[in-house]
C-alpha cells in the first residue's frame, strides 16, 4: 500500500540534468540552445533567472524584484584546433585577489556599457543590473562548459544588435586581460589564463517560479549556490551537508548534490530504519522531468525466484533512464 501522501515522512532528492541535444522523433532539431539546463528550469521556471537568485544567496543587499540582473564571470576559453571551449569554474582556481584585480582593470568598460555600477563581486561571480543587455539570451557556465562556445554565445531576442554590443565589450576585455599582470603570474605557475568574460542568468526575481517540491520543504540541502539564494527567498533552512540517517531534519527535506550517489546510503538507511517512509527522486532523462517515489519495498529487485533472498537495487539501477 502506498503511504499516505499527506503525512508521509518524505525526502526529495533532485538530480542534475543534461541537455537533450540529439534529434528525437517527437521534436525537431533546435536551431538555438534551450534556455537553461533541465534542473535549472525545474527550480526557477522557464525564464531561468539564475543571476538574481545567485545574487540573493551571496550578498546581503536588497535586490529589486523587478530589476533585470546579469551575472558576469571571469573565465578561461581553451583553444582547440578549430574552435574555443569554455572551461568550468572548478578547473580555473581563481583567487579573490586575482578576481578583484581583473575586475578593477575591466570596471570602466563594464560600467560604461552596462550604464551602472557592479552590485556585488566575489572570486567567481560579479553581478550588475543588465541595463542595455537585458534582452540577451544567455546560458550558464554549467550548461556551456566543455563545448564549442559558438553554439552557446549570447544571442539577440527581440532587439537587434545587443549580442554584437556584448561581443565588442567581451573583445575589449579579452585584449585588456591578455597583458594584465594577473595572467602573467598565472601563466608562470601553470594556471589557465583568465582570457574572457562570460554573461549569463539574465532575469529578475519576479520571474522565479519555484516548484511545489521546494516550496513545501522544511530544510534544503546541497552545495550549489542557487540553493543558498532559493533558501533565502523561501525562508527555508539551508545546509550544504546532509544530516545522519536518523536525524528528524531529513523529513520533508529537499536535496541536490554534485555526487548524489555518495549520499544515497544515508537516505537508504533512513528508509530501512523507518525514519523516512519514502524518498522521491526527481531526474531529467532526455531533458524531461521524471518523478519517482521509492519505499522500502521498492528498493528490492523483483524476481520470479521467490525462494531467493531479495536483493537491493543499487544506485545505478535506481537512476537508469
Amino acid at each position: 500500500m502506498t503511504p499516505n501522501m499527506t503525512h508521509a515522512k518524505r525526502f526529495t532528492l533532485m538530480l542534475s540534468g543534461d541537455d537533450s541535444l540529439e534529434h528525437e522523433v517527437d521534436r525537431p532539431i533546435r536551431s538555438t540552445p534551450q534556455n537553461g539546463l533541465p534542473h535549472e528550469r525545474f527550480l526557477l521556471g522557464e525564464k531561468v533567472p539564475t543571476a538574481p537568485v545567485l545574487l540573493v544567496g551571496q550578498a546581503s543587499l536588497r535586490v529589486n524584484p523587478a530589476e533585470m540582473i546579469a551575472c558576469l564571470q571571469p573565465v578561461h576559453l581553451h583553444a582547440t584546433r578549430d574552435h574555443l571551449v569554455l572551461m568550468s569554474q572548478n578547473q580555473v582556481d581563481l583567487s579573490d585577489a586575482e578576481s578583484g584585480r581583473l575586475l578593477k582593470a575591466a570596471l570602466p568598460f563594464i560600467e560604461e556599457d552596462f550604464q551602472g555600477p557592479v552590485l556585488f563581486q566575489n572570486a567567481y561571480y560579479w553581478f550588475i543590473a543588465a541595463g542595455p543587455f537585458a534582452s540577451l539570451a544567455s546560458h550558464s557556465i554549467d550548461q556551456a562548459h566543455g563545448r564549442n562556445i559558438d553554439w552557446w554565445m549570447p544571442r539577440d531576442t527581440h532587439e537587434d544588435g545587443v549580442a554584437r554590443a556584448w561581443r565588442k565589450l567581451q573583445n575589449e576585455i579579452q585584449m585588456l586581460w591578455h597583458i594584465d599582470p594577473v595572467n602573467e603570474i598565472r601563466e608562470q605557475r601553470g594556471a589557465p589564463m583568465i582570457n574572457s568574460l562570460w554573461i549569463s542568468g539574465i532575469g529578475k526575481l519576479n520571474d522565479v517560479n519555484v516548484p511545489d517540491a521546494l516550496k513545501q520543504a522544511k530544510n534544503i540541502y546541497g552545495e550549489h549556490p542557487l540553493l543558498t539564494g532559493l533558501s533565502k527567498l523561501l525562508n527555508i533552512s539551508h545546509q550544504k551537508v546532509l544530516p545522519a540517517s536518523g536525524d528528524s531534519h531529513l523529513i520533508n527535506g529537499f536535496g541536490w548534490f554534485n555526487q548524489p550517489e555518495s549520499i544515497w546510503p544515508v537516505l537508504k538507511q533512513a528508509l530501512l530504519s523507518k525514519n523516512l517512509d519514502e524518498v522521491t527522486i526527481i531526474d531529467f532523462p532526455r531533458g524531461k522531468t521524471r518523478e519517482r517515489t521509492l519505499t522500502t519495498k521498492q528498493l528490492q529487485k523483483k524476481s520470479w525466484a521467490f525462494w531467493r533472498k531479495a536483493e537491493e537495487l543499487n544506485w545505478k539501477e535506481l537512476t537508469k533512464p
